[in-house]
């Protein structure tokens, strides 16, 4: 990143792109996804650590959330592999990979409108006996389980402040509030690894602090944070490491401070406007931005 050797405790070695991790949650390996003559991802390697906040950073278009599709199973790469936990992930549906441990919410949330909050919250909880068509027969055999996990959709929803809400259509929740949601519903599943897709785009200024308070409570609670986000102030606050990405690849990495400073980070996501604030770069790039508008397509198909 500099010519000065730089070092940091969550690092093997050397700060760098594809730099190796001390105890890394995920590693990945030679992933690509291509569209057409387009190159949306092409990340040689890439490791997440373990037990810390990480962001995703990078211009429009540079291939973060088509890269997330990819390691959650809601696309399929055109090369490369990956691992969670020592296990691999590569080209495992998505829903398997929610059971690893591995859990995601989307930067267009997919609350489902017409349930009401709490009947949303029941959907995210794991191995519940009541939905073997069998079993389902018989009240006894999961109506214990189906309690334990209303009672802990009721204290989630009480944590995220929705509480007030659990009777309503999920429709009804604006547009922050099922930003709180999706994330209370991915909890239900006690993920390991918990991957956020712009959790602070279309919300209210008055529930961003609100949000940034959760998601500092997941990793005091012993989880992993990933997230992709486009708000520098926000990924300066919470942040303990910062990937960055531009035309699919991961150009560098490092704590917070150092890559906002790092000349790559500069040159990809400012280019000759680097005196301005990272937050404020809306700059288009019409190929960039069909990258982006292939790989969102390509998800949506997967998930129909």
């Amino acid at each position: 990143m500099s010519d000065t050797m730089l070092t940091h405790p969550l690092v093997v070695g050397e700060v760098g792109p594809g730099c190796k991790k001390v105890d890394p949650i995920v590693v990945a390996d030679g992933v690509t996804r291509t569209f057409g003559g387009l190159t949306a991802v092409d990340v040689a390697h890439v490791e997440i650590p373990r037990g810390q906040i990480t962001a995703l950073i990078g211009p429009n278009g540079a291939g973060k959330t088509t890269f997330f599709n990819l390691l959650t199973g809601f696309d399929k790469p055109n090369a490369g592999k990956w691992s969670f936990e020592g296990h691999s992930l590569a080209r495992v549906p998505a829903y398997r990979v929610a059971r690893k441990g591995m859990v995601r919410t989307f930067q267009l949330t997919k609350s489902l409108g017409r349930l009401t909050v709490l009947q949303n919250m029941l959907l995210g909880a794991t191995k519940q006996p009541g939905e073997n068509m069998f079993t389902a027969l018989f009240k006894p055999l999961w109506n214990r389980n189906e309690d334990e996990i209303t009672v802990r959709a009721k204290d989630l929803l009480t944590r995220f402040k929705l509480d007030a809400k659990m009777d309503d259509y999920a429709a009804s929740l604006s547009g922050g509030q099922r930003k709180l949601l999706e994330m209370a519903r991915a909890l239900m599943s006690k993920p390991v690894l918990i991957m956020l897709d712009e959790p602070m785009a279309g919300v209210n200024p008055a529930l961003t602090q609100s949000l940034l308070g959760h998601i500092k409570e997941l990793k005091s609670e012993g989880m992993s944070v990933l997230f992709v986000e486009h708000d520098m102030h926000m990924v300066r606050h919470i942040s303990d490491w910062v990937i960055v990405m531009a035309e699919g690849k991961v150009v560098a990495e490092g704590p917070p401070d150092q890559v906002m400073n790092d000349q790559a980070v500069i040159d990809a996501y400012l280019g000759a406007h680097h005196d301005e604030d990272l937050g404020d770069m809306t700059e288009s790039n019409p190929v960039l931005e069909a990258k982006e508008a292939a790989a969102a397509h390509a998800a949506e198909e997967g998930r129909h």
